[in-house]
């Protein structure tokens, strides 16, 4: 074959063997901000060995073949007996294995611990996602362990520790480090968990019970354990389901099937079956979803986070592309249209690494005050954040024309998964109702917001006029739940622009506060006033190798 035409020109390198945490000026800043001084050497130290091992090329080759080698169901050994096992590519395990190891799992027992996790996290889902998953699980399950010291006190340390044993299936009494997973949903019910029909019966007074039923989802099938919600005789219950009992043998763990799914395809998801299978409750009968609220909680954060670090990826990709591509002349980061589209995208993603870090600063600060302050903005943020995935990450790929939208550039993969953030956890409707049944119930929530928004009162007109407006329809409740997405639009926006006001570069701010707040926006990325300090923006957002 001729190759002598084969010149290869105007192509870009590829964007890797970079630090993806000290190129992501929103997210070091935000570190330096949240953290105390004296721990601010050793975490930059530790984000940055993390951002250099995720911007290199055996991460990025990780992340490509655990995805293009997904996980295998065994349900039977080749004598017949029912094994129930899941098999991953080894890349899916060193993935998980350097997550760990780099303390994902663990923000419960260190000072800045879940500013630390939450910016490696964003940091280290941008070499992969999917296996996000069962980090998120394991290191969300501790606050609901805690409601039983007990079980807090044998299950904490494994659930924290760096240590990463793989999903070899084991007593957990034998592991120093453990996975957990969850399944709350079934078929029948969906986000509606009360309608579960999982029963739950009691063998003893020691809270031991044998659980019967089904789980539509239940995400990483292999971890050491379980939180599930069932039906016990004083009603929905939390319970945790081993996959291994102390003796050694498997509790009944029935994986019917992995799911077929849109994006998330280094993870195994999966129906599962309960036939008198293994239980001991957590917290009291009745009290499941009081008792599994705070693990919710925490995962709906992680799924903001996720939800950054998927933009961040993107719009770093775009803009690395257009600052080597040329066409029509010139190169394209200078082309005005272009430089809007990017700048625009830029910002997006600014405000979502923005939020989500002042979040993960709420829950190391843990005051009544700021617990007051999560009850509004986690969901909230979980609505709008997630929901700006999908549109951020699309637009990113167009960037890159037709070489986006080829699997080799990553871009189809971030796309895929960008939905799943807004559906895990509970879908938009979950979150807006979520956020209003706070409003009723819990005053000072909504005073603890206000008075966050409001430390920005006076610097910016249009954050002046839409804190205006967003009172306004708080104050009017006819038809408050039909018009619930608007209202929580509303509030993640003006809680952005507070954030940024507060805290970004002039050019940052005045931009978000021009198009988010102003009204002077189109519905399409690419629509700034042109009067903005647009090229600062791009600039600001470069990863530069």
């Amino acid at each position: 074959m001729a190759t002598t035409t084969h010149t290869v020109t105007n192509q870009p390198p590829p964007l890797v063997g970079y630090d993806v945490f000290t190129a992501d000026h929103a997210l070091t800043e935000a570190v330096e901000r949240h953290l105390p001084l004296e721990l601010l050497d050793d975490a930059r130290q530790e984000l940055s060995s993390l951002g250099t091992t995720a911007g290199s090329v055996q991460a990025r080759e990780w992340g490509f073949l655990a995805n293009e080698h997904p996980p295998e169901l065994r349900t039977h050994d080749r004598y017949g007996h029912r094994i129930d096992e899941v098999d991953f590519h080894p890349a899916w395990h060193r993935l998980l294995g350097h997550a760990v190891t780099n303390g994902l799992t663990n923000a419960w027992g260190r000072p800045g611990g879940h500013v630390r996790r939450a910016a490696g996290f964003l940091v280290w889902t941008q070499a992969e996602a999917g296996h996000g998953c069962p980090l998120s699980m394991t290191h969300a399950a501790v606050p609901a362990l805690r409601t039983d010291p007990a079980l807090a006190a044998f299950w904490e340390p494994k659930l924290t520790s760096q240590i990463y044993e793989g999903e070899d299936l084991r007593p957990a009494a034998a592991k120093t480090g453990v996975l957990f997973g969850m399944g709350m949903t079934e078929k029948q019910g969906g986000s509606d968990v009360r309608a579960n029909t999982t029963a739950a019966a009691p063998l003893d007074a020691q809270g031991e019970y044998l659980l019967t039923g089904h789980k539509w989802f239940c995400s990483a099938p292999m971890s050491d354990a379980f939180l599930v919600l069932a039906q016990a005789p004083g009603g929905l219950t939390c319970f945790l389901v081993p996959r291994v009992l102390e003796d050694g043998e498997r509790n009944v763990f029935r994986i019917q099937r992995l799911k077929d799914k849109l994006g998330n395809r280094s993870n195994a998801s999966s129906e599962v079956e309960f036939d008198r299978t293994w239980a001991r409750r957590v917290g009291e009968e009745g009290r499941g979803v009081r008792t599994i609220i705070e693990m919710v909680a925490a995962t709906r954060l992680d799924c903001v986070v996720g939800s950054a670090a998927l933009m961040r990826q993107a719009v770093a990709q775009a803009v690395h592309h257009a600052a080597y591509r040329s066409a029509f002349g010139g190169v394209l980061i200078e082309k005005p249209l272009m430089r809007n589209v990017l700048a625009d995208l830029a910002l997006e993603s600014e405000a979502a690494t923005a939020l989500a870090m002042r979040l993960a600063a709420a829950y190391d600060n843990d005051s009544e005050q700021e617990r007051a302050f999560l009850r509004l903005a986690v969901p909230a943020a979980k609505y709008w954040v997630t929901k700006r995935c999908t549109p951020v990450t699309a637009e990113a790929l167009e960037c890159l024309g037709g070489n986006g939208y080829v699997e080799e550039s990553g871009m189809p993969r971030l796309l895929r998964e960008a939905p799943l953030n807004s559906i895990w956890e509970g879908s938009g409707n979950v979150q807006a109702l979520d956020v209003l049944r706070a409003l009723q119930r819990e005053p000072m929530a909504l005073n603890a917001f206000l008075e966050e928004v409001g430390r920005a009162r006076g610097a910016d007109h249009r954050l002046d006029g839409a804190i205006k407006d967003m009172l306004a329809e708080l104050a009017d409740l006819d038809g408050i739940e039909a018009r619930a997405r608007r209202l929580v639009e509303r509030m993640a926006l003006v809680l952005q622009g507070s954030l940024l006001v507060r805290y970004a570069p002039p050019a940052v701010a005045d931009a978000f506060c021009a198009s988010r707040l102003g009204a002077d926006w189109g519905t399409a990325f690419g629509t700034l006033p042109h009067t903005l300090d647009l090229a600062s923006l791009v600039e600001r957002a470069r990863a530069v190798v």
